[in-house]
């Protein structure tokens, strides 16, 4: 059995640019459900500031962005760390200059933001490198900013990505950076995620 220093070690290796632009390559995308989540169109449909400037990390194919898009947002910034994922995004958005596409690692870019939306990113981070991701959003976002979306609320039997986790795990992870407007069972998941789901509202301290 691996021990804890080799299995970072390991997953540091796989979970690189390289590995998630092999799994565009390959199209083993099963994280992929083809549009965007029942809980995120729910919000998007309620938030009100359609100027706001809206970041989607580890966008992948980026529904979101089509959904945003569609409700007359107007400042989307997609990123993807795979090359493969933002030249299909780069295509697919062309004609939209409301997004703005960047291919790079989430841990590096600068920027601010109003809101944040987590869609199966959060999952996909060696769980190493939680507090990283959490540090890094509160780093993004402006006063009172947000970080909405879904995160797992279950612990996978195999080996990740993707990576489970529970609801204390989460307040532990975030509370220090955020105030937990919304962290409960997700009511609106769609069929194959059903009661394996949080919904999260987070707002920057």
């Amino acid at each position: 059995m691996e021990n804890n220093s080799s299995m970072h070690k390991k997953h540091e290796n796989e979970l690189n640019a390289a590995f998630w632009n092999e799994c565009w390559q390959t199209n083993h995308t099963g994280w992929d459900i083809g549009y965007a989540s029942t809980p995120l169109k729910e919000y998007i449909n309620q938030y009100s500031n359609k100027k706001a400037a809206i970041l989607i990390p580890g966008c992948g194919n980026a529904y979101e962005a089509s959904y945003l898009i569609e409700k007359n947002f107007t400042n989307i910034t997609l990123i993807d760390i795979a090359e493969e994922a933002v030249l299909r995004l780069k295509e697919k958005f062309k004609n939209y200059h409301q997004v703005t596409i960047l291919c790079e690692n989430f841990f590096q870019h600068q920027g601010k933001y109003d809101l944040i939306i987590e869609q199966t990113f959060f999952c996909a981070q060696v769980l190493e490198r939680r507090k990283e991701y959490v540090e890094k959003i509160a780093s993004l976002l402006n006063n009172n900013g947000k970080l909405i979306g879904v995160l797992f609320n279950v612990d996978f039997e195999k080996q990740g990505p993707p990576f489970g986790g529970n609801k204390v795990e989460y307040e532990t992870l975030f509370s220090p950076y955020f105030h937990i407007h919304t962290m409960q069972s997700c009511y609106n998941s769609i069929q194959p995620r059903a009661g394996s789901e949080l919904f999260i509202n987070l707002i920057k301290k």
